[in-house]
């Protein structure tokens, strides 16, 4: 295979060609253009440049994923026969260049050229970094810096990648539109994003640079803006309750929020689940800068702490184990574990069960650990004879005046167990049965005023049904 050469040709205009790039154009004893549509193919032919283009390519493949493909495999065939230089617009940014970067053992040269944002980076002069993709090609994660996006060549085009930034950038998101032009200095039209699909024009040459809105004017937030919130409220101008907070002093509160989240989603109330979630993502954000403060840990090492951990305890997903059963993927799991934490006795994993948890679910935790020792019923009916004797035993305790608050520990622990062989959970067991008593007070409450009847005999009365 011979090595491939690749050019960029620059945003459109002549002038943009580099003389590398035109001196290694007229050398090639073969030469391949991704596209016949570009500002400085006049100049090429003018200066005697013979080539052939993928754009008959271009037209028969389905989509830009297929074009991508079929053209990797083309340009292949063409480094066969002879060195090749391959001229695109923007190496940088070439979907078939990346392609081509990806075949193992290919030699690839890539000339410096003037970049396809240049134009619009110098007409808008932005004043804080900025991203820099093709229209074919976003994807983003936050709107936290402004985003150059080159080869809106279409209306279609510009609909998909609208939709896109929406989510991100909100729909009052300023853009700076630069139409079809081959120009070196670009000037450029300012409207919202929610404009971008709706312009007269469209060809290669057209892109636009999308900003980010002020906080307080966003309609659509990402992680990066939830921090960045947090930070203003613990600074000195900030909210004086706020900046008071510590890491304990927070604790009880992600304990509650991650209660509130968990009820919501059993009862499947999605949108209230989105709230509570964004709560318990609100106090995960409030330790991360409280952490930064007083450089116990960051939002990075906690997001770098979990994404190893899922990694490394995953070998059957990112590594070549092969299992077949959710069994065997926990099974695993606990080996992995165990092996961290370097604990093999049961016992000792216990002692590492956090006291923090809440009651049940540390009681619950630390008798699945017994179970995989192999200290267990075998069935939640033996459990529940458990519950039968821990009961008669914490009634002889109240009626001796024993030491009952024993006696209900014991009781509590045995409904845990046989909740647990049920498969079922204590906690949302017991929310359940609340919020049935909760609705059968309301009833009785509205009956009795109804009926004007004792309340004390009322009481009485549902207290025993």
């Amino acid at each position: 295979m011979n090595p491939i050469t690749i050019v960029s040709l620059g945003p459109g205009a002549p002038d943009l060609l580099s003389l590398k790039a035109l001196q290694t154009l007229k050398d090639a004893r073969q030469v391949l253009l991704r596209t016949r549509d570009h500002g400085a193919v006049p100049f090429l032919i003018k200066e005697g440049i013979v080539f052939s283009t993928l754009d008959d390519l271009r037209d028969t493949s389905e989509d830009f994923a297929q074009f991508n493909q079929n053209a990797a495999a083309a340009i292949l065939d063409l480094a066969k026969k002879d060195h090749l230089v391959y001229a695109v617009a923007d190496a940088t940014i070439d979907e078939t260049v990346r392609a081509l970067k990806q075949i193992e053992g290919l030699e690839l040269l890539i000339l410096p050229g003037i970049p396809l944002s240049a134009p619009f980076l110098a007409s808008a002069q932005p004043t804080q970094p900025v991203l820099v993709t093709t229209a074919m090609d976003v994807n983003i994660t936050n709107a936290q810096q402004p985003l150059c996006v080159a080869e809106l060549a279409n209306a279609q085009l510009a609909g998909d990648v609208k939709l896109k930034l929406l989510d991100k950038y909100g729909e009052n998101a300023i853009v700076h539109f630069f139409p079809p032009s081959e120009e070196a200095i670009r000037p450029f039209i300012e409207f919202e994003l929610t404009e971008l699909d709706r312009q007269p024009k469209y060809d290669p040459t057209c892109g636009f640079i999308v900003y980010p809105v002020l906080l307080t004017q966003r309609t659509q937030y990402d992680s990066e803006d939830l921090l960045a919130i947090m930070r203003i409220l613990r600074s000195k101008d900030g909210c004086p309750w706020d900046r008071e907070q510590t890491h304990v002093s927070l604790a009880k509160y992600l304990l509650e929020e991650a209660n509130e989240a968990a009820c919501a989603l059993v009862e499947e109330d999605w949108d209230e689940a989105a709230e509570e979630l964004g709560d318990v993502f609100l106090q995960l954000a409030f330790h991360a800068v409280v952490g930064e403060e007083h450089g116990t840990f960051t939002w990075e090492d906690m997001l770098r702490e979990v994404c190893a951990k899922l990694i490394r305890r995953h070998p059957h997903v990112f590594g070549d184990k092969h299992l077949d059963s959710t069994g065997e993927v926990l099974e695993q799991w606990d080996k992995i574990k165990q092996q961290e934490k370097k604990e093999t006795q049961a016992g000792h994993r216990m002692l590492g069960v956090p006291k923090g948890l809440s009651p049940f679910l540390r009681a619950e935790k630390v008798q699945k650990l017994a179970s995989k020792a192999g200290f267990d019923w075998d069935t939640p009916l033996e459990a529940l004879e458990k519950v039968h004797e821990e009961a008669n035993e914490l009634k002889r305790a109240l009626e001796s005046g024993g030491n009952a608050m024993d006696e209900l520990g014991d009781l509590l622990f045995s409904c845990v167990n046989t909740a647990r062989l049920m498969d079922a959970s204590v906690d949302q067991a017991i929310h359940m049965t609340t919020e049935k008593f909760v609705n059968r007070y309301i009833w009785m409450e509205k009956a009795i005023k109804k009926d004007a009847k004792d309340w004390n005999v009322e009481i009485r009365y549902i207290g025993n049904t």
